[in-house]
């Protein structure tokens, strides 16, 4: 079939199913507001479903497969969309989820007469794949068809035409879904059982947090009654990424499941008992231009604090103080009456050693409380026994302050106290560093706790306390390279089972003195069976020539890692420039009105520190240029031209990008250097200009 004809069979199919989709729509009742509850779930029920067909209506479907099934008489039509619908009159689907399992051989199909096979709950199906073809709607127009695959034709090229045409498209200040271009090894990663801990090493550009999120749809649909979305949770490195990637679970249909941060999660969970640290002055350091970069290793008080080693010797200390606890006293209300030792310990050892600690003190005082009410309920003199009520309240007042509240500060303080087990317990060889004692003795006198604190308060609050709340169904932690062991093994320690999703880029570790050095100090947490390593190659950000160009400079991070694979999507040569300091704003913007006059939405102009984004914005806003300054603890990113500090432009992508400063005493030949150069490059989708004034950085010479 030519090209117009094609155009036309679905313009015609396109008409049909609108048609369909405004019928089934006219349909639905109007909204009911009573009280009654069954109407009430019904109601929902319609609302459910006039939101999928309106999701439907702007945009119906995206693709296209015609399988014959074996055994059947010639090959039926499938179309694809981002959710499914039937027939009005026949119940029978019209438009199929992209989730259900027919739909796998839509992303996995990549050519080939011969037979396919794909898994559906009455067993594995087989049959033949006779067209495979992409469809481009927009707001009910049909913009683009490709067919992909034809059985019988050449094939040649054609897999590629419709992803490259996707990819070229300009950005805006949101991510977006990749439901119609998701790739044979992303659709593999998204479709895993959900009893499993994933982790995703993926190149800059390789779509791994899409793929998360499009992990949390399928499994929500796969195991529908199973799980729940409002006990699924996301963790991104900072407020601005959730912003950033706000959008994508609601193209897909998915409400209600939490993104968060794990700081505001453990600053929630601990309450009001902790200030955290305004300068994170461990992190600072690497943005700091003053000095030697210092060096990564196991006495980064990040990197020992987040630690399995560390976590243990917590453990062994909870442990010891929970033995503890309970003094070895009875309880006396008045003279002469005595509450034994040994029932107390029975109570609170045998029928409370289900719950947790703090639990445990609650119900052992609310014990004491009723039986000291069944003791004065004997006494038949009523002075008698409001005297000795009088008594024992203040005597049950007093055995109670020798159950100290249950505080994580308080017990974290502890272990570091002089002369405590901190000092004299050993973890691994060499047993606490001094520095980190002394530091963490002292912010804990000024009640203040930093960042790599937050997971063993938080460790040692669920212990004593518990969840409060149902059980994580699935946890996505991404840019998973930031985290530590110890900040995993607490999230483990939430699920009934581990079902994780855990992303990042060695390459992009710029927080490795807090950080992990590599995967397998996450994989340990798990069993064998239960974790599986999947590798994101494949770069569909950039173009070949800002993917070859930021190659160049990952051997210089340390890391081990093979390149990233770049789409062929040819652009722009990558520019180095170097210009006098007079020339810099200048040249910047006539960089910026370029990019405008291209038609490029997104723009950022990267430097390296916060402060030399700050003078770069404010000398652009003094020209009259409409710009933004992305900085710390931001919580939306607004698109249009940023400058942006590049520690903060992780996990961001931008339609061209300027570095700023590429120089020798900014961008050194240290591994931490070379990261943060690296997530910089990488962040530009068709445009990549290096600008410098002094001598340029080691790293692109």
């Amino acid at each position: 079939m030519d090209v117009q004809s094609a155009y036309r069979e679905e313009q015609s199919r396109l008409n049909e199913t609108l048609e369909e989709i405004r019928r089934q729509l006219a349909g639905i009742g109007s909204r009911y507001y009573g009280d009654d509850f069954v109407e009430q779930v019904l109601d929902t029920r319609r609302e459910e479903g006039r939101q999928r067909l309106e999701l439907l209506h702007a945009e119906p479907y995206f693709g296209r497969l015609d399988f014959q099934e074996e055994g059947k008489q010639g090959a039926a039509p499938l179309y694809i969309g981002k959710r499914g619908m039937e027939r009005t009159e026949t119940s029978e689907p019209y438009i199929v989820d992209w989730r259900a399992p027919v739909a796998s051989l839509f992303y996995t199909f990549t050519g080939g007469e011969a037979p396919v096979t794909y898994e559906a709950p009455e067993g594995e199906i087989q049959g033949e794949v006779h067209l495979k073809r992409n469809l481009s709607i927009r707001e009910q127009m049909l913009q683009r068809v490709v067919d992909s695959y034809v059985r019988g034709g050449d094939n040649l090229g054609l897999s590629d035409e419709f992803l490259l045409y996707r990819l070229g498209e300009k950005k805006d200040n949101r991510l977006r879904d990749i439901v119609s271009t998701i790739q044979a090894e992303q659709d593999r990663i998204i479709r895993a059982p959900r009893q499993m801990a994933l982790i995703i090493q993926g190149a800059a550009g390789s779509g791994k947090t899409t793929v998360a999120l499009h992990r949390l749809a399928y499994l929500l649909y796969q195991y529908q009654g199973q799980i729940r979305a409002e006990r699924m949770i996301i963790f991104a490195p900072n407020a601005m990424f959730l912003d950033y990637i706000s959008g994508v679970l609601p193209e897909l249909g998915v409400g209600n499941v939490r993104q968060t941060t794990f700081i505001d999660w453990a600053l929630e969970l601990l309450g009001d008992q902790v200030r955290l640290a305004s300068d994170e002055s461990e992190g600072r350091r690497w943005f700091s231009l003053a000095g030697v970069r210092p060096a990564i290793n196991a006495l980064t008080p990040g990197r020992f604090k987040g630690s399995i080693a560390f976590k243990l010797w917590i453990d062994r200390n909870l442990k010891h103080y929970e033995e503890n606890y309970l003094p070895n006293l009875g309880f006396e209300p008045w003279d002469g009456k005595m509450l034994p030792h040994e029932a107390i310990r029975e109570w609170f050892d045998v029928e409370y050693r289900h719950y947790p600690l703090a639990a445990r003190r609650e119900r052992l005082i609310a014990r004491l409380n009723r039986w000291l009410e069944m003791m004065l309920n004997t006494i038949a003199d009523p002075k008698v026994r409001k005297d000795r009520s009088k008594t024992g309240k203040q005597r049950l007042r007093a055995y109670a302050k020798k159950l100290p509240e249950i505080s994580a500060v308080a017990i974290y303080a502890s272990l570091f106290e002089r002369g405590k087990a901190a000092d004299a317990e050993q973890i691994g060889e060499e047993g606490i560093p001094q520095q980190i004692l002394e530091s963490t003795r002292k912010d804990m006198k000024m009640r203040v706790v930093r960042q790599e604190d937050l997971p063993p308060l938080a460790w040692i609050h669920l212990a004593f306390h518990g969840l409060d709340g149902p059980k994580f169904d699935h946890v996505v932690i991404d840019e998973a390279q930031d985290i530590s062991p110890f900040q995993a093994g607490l999230l483990k320690a939430c699920m009934n089972e581990p079902s994780f999703t855990i992303l990042g880029d060695l390459a992009q570790g710029i927080h490795a003195y807090r950080g992990i050095h590599r995967w397998e100090e996450l994989s340990a947490l798990f069993e064998p069976d239960q974790c599986a390593y999947h590798e994101l190659k494949q770069s569909y950000r950039s173009t070949l020539e800002i993917i070859e160009f930021a190659n160049k400079i990952l051997p210089y991070t340390d890391t081990s890692l093979s390149p990233a694979q770049p789409v062929f999507r040819s652009g722009e040569p990558v520019e180095v420039v170097y210009l006098q300091q007079a020339e810099r704003l200048s040249w910047i913007q006539d960089f910026l009105a370029a990019n405008r006059q291209k038609g490029m939405s997104t723009t950022a102009v990267i430097g390296r520190t916060d402060q030399d984004c700050k003078l770069v914005y404010e000398a652009l806003q003094q020209r009259g240029v409409e710009v933004s300054l992305i900085a710390e603890g931001q919580r939306a990113y607004r698109g249009g031209v940023s400058v942006v500090p590049v520690h903060l432009a992780k996990g961001l992508e931008f339609d061209a990008v300027l570095l700023l400063d590429v120089d020798r005493e900014r961008y050194t030949a240290a591994a931490q250097d070379a990261k943060l150069l690296y997530v910089g490059c990488t962040r530009a989708l068709h445009r990549l200009v290096l600008m410098y004034t002094g001598e340029e950085s080691p790293l692109i010479v």
